[in-house]
């Protein structure tokens, strides 16, 4: 009885640490000059091997193994997604709404766990259209590529957590299409056509959400259409994307840290970055109050950052909601 207790508390001692645990830790703990993690997370591509039994030669084709390249376009959010769930204590319950229970919870096993390859599959599996990526089969092994665009791969499926609506209804009686709706699956803003002073992130944000009138666009109609106020789907989100690919950098000199959308705060907690050259996918987010850049292209992939990033080339900003006083 002694000993089944003493190996129970030892193992219970020798639990092995969470990946977020290992990443607070190491920030906490990182005194080097060039300040990275103790180890590669979430590495670019990935190999998943598959263990045939004997009725496994039956089947057609026989994958032995899964090569997934090209994966940044997912990479960065899939990191981005597990700190906000591991940061912010109800967001795994809410967003459990949008994506699953079953899918939040063995996400969240598996990135704490280390288990890169499989998280990744389960959101090409789970979350991703077929048409989504290119597929082959080479020999006895299937090639999964993910090249192309990260809000193809990865924001275009969260629809039931970003999408929005506004209704119009124009003035003129005989108009062909007197009510009208705008969905929208994502948050893609625009930068003004002139360049104001100010917050222009939070300027392009409220003239996608205001209510406004403006002139019926439909031919012959000569009436006024009023636009309601753009409102999401399903109840303000825990986080948004704002899809930021049509901003060049010049317009960027500032990225606010709070934002006011729908009648709610947002705090910036990351960024999707894109390097021309390299036509490759990279992230930026906060733990603590630490900026940490992350690109798993490269060997030493997590880097504490020492002052916060400068935001150049982004393809996308992510903030979540701040908690509601009570």
């Amino acid at each position: 009885m002694l000993l089944v207790q003493y190996i129970n508390t030892f193992s219970l001692n020798c639990r092995m640490k969470t990946l977020f645990e290992e990443i607070k830790a190491s920030i906490k703990n990182n005194y080097d000059p060039d300040r990275s993690f103790w180890r590669p997370v979430l590495p670019w591509g990935g190999v998943f091997t598959i263990k045939a039994g004997r009725k496994a030669v039956s089947c057609t084709p026989l994958y032995v193994e899964i090569n997934l390249k090209n994966t940044c376009t997912i990479d960065g959010f899939l990191m981005l997604l597990y700190v906000i769930l591991h940061e912010n204590e109800h967001f795994p319950k809410e967003l459990s709404l949008h994506l699953g229970r079953e899918f939040v919870d063995y996400f969240l096993y598996l990135m704490d766990s280390y288990n890169f390859t499989t998280v990744k599959l389960l959101w090409i599996w789970d979350k991703m259209e077929k048409q989504q990526y290119k597929s082959e089969v080479h020999k006895a092994s299937l090639e999964i590529d993910l090249f192309g665009n990260e809000h193809d791969n990865f924001t275009k499926n969260l629809e039931s957590l970003m999408s929005t609506i506004q209704e119009s209804y124009c003035s003129n009686s005989r108009c062909p299409t007197r009510m009208q709706e705008d969905l929208h699956r994502t948050i893609n803003i625009n930068p003004p056509q002139e360049i104001p002073h100010g917050d222009l992130i939070q300027r392009a944000v409220d003239e996608l959400f205001c209510s406004k009138i403006e002139l019926c666009e439909q031919y012959g109609c000569n009436g006024l259409r009023e636009f309601t106020q753009r409102v999401f789907c399903h109840g303000a989100p825990p986080f948004v994307v704002l899809n930021m690919q049509q901003w060049k950098p010049e317009e960027l000199a500032y990225v606010p840290y709070h934002l006011d959308l729908s009648d709610h705060k947002y705090l910036l907690e990351g960024a999707t970055l894109f390097n021309k050259e390299e036509h490759h996918y990279s992230a930026a987010f906060q733990i603590d109050g630490y900026w940490i850049h992350y690109d798993g292209l490269r060997n030493v992939n997590l880097i504490l950052l020492n002052k916060p990033p400068e935001f150049l080339l982004l393809s996308s900003l992510v903030y979540i909601r701040a908690a509601e006083n009570k």
